[in-house]
């Protein structure tokens, strides 16, 4: 929501006249200076929409701040060209709704058009999260990332290394609205007061590694016959999907990191596939080149890649106290395991030293129904906030 600023006004003021933490205003606004603010300059406020409300016959300001439960100084700010002594009939003007209720709800073939207008619209209500595309699929779509909070500890997340394991992405999606809408409403997560964390761990989400294979497992055929041709030269003429892990040229992305890349190739297939195939060289594919660079110039604590199934958490050379906290939390099974010899984690691991995990949600059959979300989240949930307070 965005608002004018008026004489005297300050961002300590709009904080509390909205009951919204400081730090969320400043950060929904970094460039503004909040001890040189400019009197009808727009500002953000995080968290809020504006209702249009219609003037009904002897209306005041005053009924309808109480009829909205809401300051009445928040109407005069919102409305600030009206004349609030005599309200006319048929007019209209804004109130502002505290934003209560989850903006990411259809989960299901959770595809990367789904999960752009998601991110549009969570970006639009709770701006003080930034977004950056890091590159491009091999079709041209924006591989995005996500960035919340700050502090010195820098962890990643990222989910749909593999095309049918979207539902890896709906999860953080899901997650990531939890998270703003606790900050804003100033409400706690499993009991826990999310600002603090907030303050203490910059987050970094890529939410959809794969935009490309994920398409082709929810939506089919691309429509771009160059790629249509080649996806069905792989599989023959079965349009089944479902099985597809790979992106769109038929290399496996979570194969891609030079490791052991040797011993991996010798052991993988030699041509695209729908899976298992590591490309002709490591990072041949430019999703796996995005995430490489990413790591590079983040300097981040320790890294996750979400996957499924087997409701299992792999660790490598470090890490085992944090693995146990999200086994603990999640009542899944911690492994110690380095067998993926050019899987993300593994490199990541080997060459920054740094813990890494793969975490593989649910269990059953990949790609996983949508029947088990709901389950799949509520064990993961603890997973996420181990992630913030550990």
């Amino acid at each position: 929501m965005e608002i004018k600023i008026r004489q005297s006004d300050t961002l300590w003021y709009y904080s509390q006249l909205f009951d919204v933490p400081l730090v969320l205003i400043e950060q929904s606004n970094p460039r503004l200076e909040p001890q040189n603010l400019s009197v009808g300059n727009s500002i953000k406020i995080p968290g809020f929409i504006l209702k249009p409300h219609t003037i009904e016959t002897n209306d005041t300001l005053w009924q309808i701040s109480s009829q909205y439960n809401v300051p009445m100084d928040t109407l005069l700010l919102t409305n600030q060209t009206i004349d609030s002594s005599n309200l006319e009939n048929g007019s209209t003007i804004s109130i502002p709704i505290r934003v209560r209720e989850f903006l990411v709800q259809d989960v299901a073939d959770y595809t990367y058009e789904k999960m752009i207008a998601d991110i549009a619209r969570l970006s639009e209500i709770y701006p003080f999260f930034s977004k950056q595309t890091i590159g491009n699929s091999v079709m041209g779509k924006n591989l995005t990332e996500l960035r919340i909070g700050f502090g010195t500890k820098r962890v990643h997340v990222n989910g749909a290394f593999h095309a049918n394991e979207w539902i890896t992405t709906s999860v953080i999606m899901k997650f990531l609205n939890e998270y703003l809408l606790a900050l804003t409403n100033g409400t706690a997560i499993n009991g826990m007061n999310m600002l603090p964390l907030f303050m203490e761990t910059f987050l970094s989400i890529v939410p959809m590694v794969n935009p490309d294979g994920v398409d082709l497992v929810l939506n089919g055929v691309p429509d771009d016959s160059l790629f249509a041709e080649q996806v069905l030269e792989i599989v023959g003429q079965d349009k089944d999907f479902s099985e597809w892990k790979a992106n769109i040229n038929g290399v496996d992305l979570n194969k891609q990191f030079p490791v052991l890349w040797e011993i991996e190739s010798a052991r993988s297939l030699e041509k695209p596939a729908p899976r298992d195939y590591p490309g002709p060289c490591p990072w041949s594919e430019p999703e796996s080149k995005a995430i490489a660079e990413l790591m590079k110039v983040r300097d981040f604590s320790r890294v996750h890649a979400l996957h499924t199934q087997g409701q299992v958490i792999y660790w490598g050379l470090e890490g085992q106290e944090i693995a146990n906290e999200y086994a603990r939390v999640s009542g899944y099974e911690s492994i110690q395991d380095m067998d993926n010899y050019t899987g993300f984690t593994d490199w990541f691991i080997q060459k920054y030293q740094r813990p890494g995990y793969t975490i593989e949600l649910g269990s059953g059959v990949t790609p996983l129904p949508i029947s088990q979300f709901d389950k799949i989240y509520e064990k993961s949930l603890g997973i996420f906030l181990a992630n913030l307070y550990l």
